[in-house]
């Protein structure tokens, strides 16, 4: 799971489409999902930190 705080992780948003976003851990570490099924980009977590940048997101395989 995601080190954010949960009352930041409960007020963001998909930058691409507004959607919710969900924990993941991926092979990074953990990330934020879109739980848009049109969008579904994944947000890597540094530090803490989301990275909510559309053009470092990965797109969905």
């Amino acid at each position: 799971m995601s080190t954010m705080e949960p009352w930041l992780r409960e007020i963001l948003r998909c930058p691409n489409c507004r959607a919710e976003l969900r924990d993941e851990t991926g092979e990074a570490g953990p990330e934020l999902v879109c739980t848009s099924d049109t969008c579904g980009l994944t947000y890597r977590i540094d530090d803490g930190v989301p990275v909510l940048l559309v053009d470092e997101a990965r797109k969905p395989a």
